[in-house]
């Protein structure tokens, strides 16, 4: 992705965290029982951040100084975030009528705390609406590329994009409506639910990677959409050792994902994204 020159956004929050780093292993977990534990944390949206540091709560935590490695994902982080500002507020005005409000996004290294609950690397990115704000750990782009096979700079992009379209969803107020809906449904109706707000901002991702088509490279279409089939629930649940579960899914099968992606690369129209109103996703 062609990011030079490129601004960098203002709203932007960094904050040192906690945690601590490993190779391998991490709080003497195995890679495999360090793939079911990160799986856990996806699907639940749980803080599994102990279990990875092998303690409780109580235990102590090691300060993460910041590093050139946090540095330059800050920056490519602020860059990608002042594309998505960019974006939003041409299609707001244009498809919508409406003037887009951006979110703020933290950026932080190993832990730390939201009003949706705690945030860390092993949880991975989300979205709070209780204060407008997405969070990313800086080490989840590391994850994503050495332990998840999606690597590539657009495919980090395409992670932030996602939960800038979940702030997208807040704004048009789809978001609540959803969420209230849930808390009123079963466990497998509030999945069902889940699944087509993700397919949802899946799709409003690929509108935004459509208006930033200048700035694509050669391959970058490619690692969004093997990111989208890497992140999806039937590839996570089988790679933890699961069988696939339809009813626990909470984001959609790795082609569901891909498909929503592609079909708003492809139209560039927020109408097409309404996946409420699909009666096949």
């Amino acid at each position: 992705m062609r990011l030079k020159g490129i601004r960098r956004s203002q709203n932007v929050e960094q904050r040192g965290g906690s945690g601590r780093r490993g190779g391998g292993k991490a709080g003497g977990l195995g890679v495999g029982a360090l793939l079911v534990v990160l799986a856990v944390g996806y699907f639940t949206g749980i803080d599994v951040t102990p279990l990875l540091q092998g303690g409780g709560a109580g235990q102590s935590q090691q300060s993460a100084p910041a590093s050139q490695t946090d540095g330059a994902a800050m920056q490519f982080s602020a860059q990608v975030l002042a594309t998505t500002e960019d974006v939003w507020g041409k299609v707001f005005q244009e498809q919508l009528g409406r003037t887009y409000v951006p979110p703020v996004l933290v950026v932080f290294n190993g832990t730390t705390q939201s009003p949706c609950g705690g945030a860390s690397g092993a949880s991975g990115p989300f979205y709070c609406p209780a204060d407008s704000k997405a969070y990313l750990d800086t080490g989840f782009f590391d994850m994503l590329s050495q332990q998840m096979g999606a690597g590539g700079d657009f495919a980090a992009a395409y992670v932030i994009a996602h939960e800038v379209a979940h702030h997208v969803q807040n704004e048009l107020g789809i978001l609540p409506k959803v969420n209230a809906a849930r808390q009123r449904a079963t466990e497998a109706e509030a999945n069902a639910l889940t699944v087509r707000l993700e397919l949802m901002a899946d799709c409003l991702s690929g509108v935004w990677a459509r208006n930033v088509k200048g700035l694509m490279e050669r391959g970058d279409l490619q690692e969004a959409l093997n990111a989208a089939r890497k992140i999806g629930d039937d590839y996570l649940q089988s790679r933890a050792g699961r069988v696939p579960q339809p009813h626990t899914f909470t984001h959609g099968t790795s082609e569901q994902r891909a498909g929503w992606f592609a079909r708003g690369y492809e139209t560039g129209a927020v109408g097409q994204c309404d996946t409420f109103a699909a009666q096949k996703i």
